[in-house]
């Protein structure tokens, strides 16, 4: 059957089988392989792309159901050769380790901004009559939000520190300092 999908602001018009999920779509019909096919079972987050500005485990959504929507891949964050300020951070902050969860923990965090702009609550909002503001935004909202984006690698130091700078917040560095003396006695520092 043939399928309309907006991908990065272009149409593309495709024949696939109505079987064919989103993440197969965009990786093998339309070759944007930057999102990632983890589990291929909605565990992991590493294929997470934005359907109307929500993020969504691509592996899970059907291709034909996209239609009429607005999909993000990671290649539709940067503007020309401008990162997105999400993609800035997690550069500056060592949010990655291999890599193969960045792309799907990048389209999570720009969710996790949107959806704290719109209001919206997570598992550990105190208060759910008063939605956190970005300003605001606690450690563990960042890590509660973020919670469905594995990383193998463990670098969720780097990826909560790359929220907190886009956020305005001061984050710990996540580069442990290391100091060396000329004389090589590094014991006293």
């Amino acid at each position: 059957m043939n399928v309309t999908l907006t991908v990065n602001g272009k149409q593309h018009t495709l024949t696939i089988e109505p079987r064919v999920t989103l993440l197969d779509a965009l990786g093998e019909y339309l070759r944007l392989v930057g999102s990632k096919k983890g589990c291929d079972h909605g565990q992991c987050g590493a294929c997470t792309v934005l359907i109307d500005g929500q993020r969504v485990y691509s592996c899970l959504a059907l291709a034909v159901m996209q239609e009429g929507k607005e999909i993000v891949t990671i290649e539709g964050l940067a503007t020309g050769d401008t990162l997105h300020p999400v993609q800035e951070a997690f550069i500056d902050n060592d949010g990655f380790q291999c890599g193969y969860c960045t792309p799907g923990q990048i389209c999570a965090s720009v969710a996790l901004l949107e959806e704290v702009k719109r209001g919206c609550v997570s598992a550990v909002t105190p208060d759910l009559h008063s939605p956190p503001q970005l300003a605001e935004l606690s450690e563990a909202e960042i890590k509660e939000r973020l919670s469905g984006n594995l990383c193998r690698c463990s670098a969720y130091n780097g990826i909560v520190a790359a929220v907190q700078q886009v956020i305005g917040q001061k984050a710990p560095s996540p580069v442990a300092a290391v100091m060396v003396s000329e004389s090589g006695d590094n014991s006293a520092l």
